[in-house]
């Protein structure tokens, strides 16, 4: 089974119940049980995040529970995968792309996925189906 892409759009929609895509994000977690993949600079933008006093235990959990499914996969931050990332970031000069999307792209690319859990059109820009939206 393909993997589908974990932004941390996902992650914070999950997290709180206000946000406008919470709804699709739980309805995507109840209903799906595949295998998932992010990378360690998605889920720093997620501790980042979370970095007030009260919520930072919440993180601990999110990645105890994604790390729970063996099948999951979380791209380590390496000088390879930063290197494409920067590539894409500075060859499209004409797009507001975040540099943490242009590594998800590039990890995208190489795992052969297709389908992100986000609602960033930023993602559909680079010919990926976003799922929150």
């Amino acid at each position: 089974m393909t993997r589908v892409f974990a932004d941390s759009y996902f992650f914070f929609a999950l997290l709180n119940p206000r946000d406008p895509a919470h709804a699709k994000a739980v309805d995507f977690s109840r209903q799906n049980h595949g295998p998932l993949a992010t990378t360690a600079w998605v889920l720093t933008e997620l501790a980042d995040g979370l970095a007030s006093t009260p919520r930072r235990q919440i993180f601990r959990r999110v990645l105890d529970d994604f790390e729970a499914n063996r099948a999951n996969l979380i791209v380590p931050a390496n000088v390879e995968t930063f290197e494409k990332g920067v590539d894409l970031y500075h060859s499209r000069p004409d797009k507001q792309w975040s540099l943490t999307d242009c590594i998800s792209f590039a990890v995208m690319k190489e795992e052969g996925i297709t389908d992100a859990l986000t609602g960033d059109h930023h993602f559909e820009q680079a010919g990926f189906s976003a799922l929150l939206k």
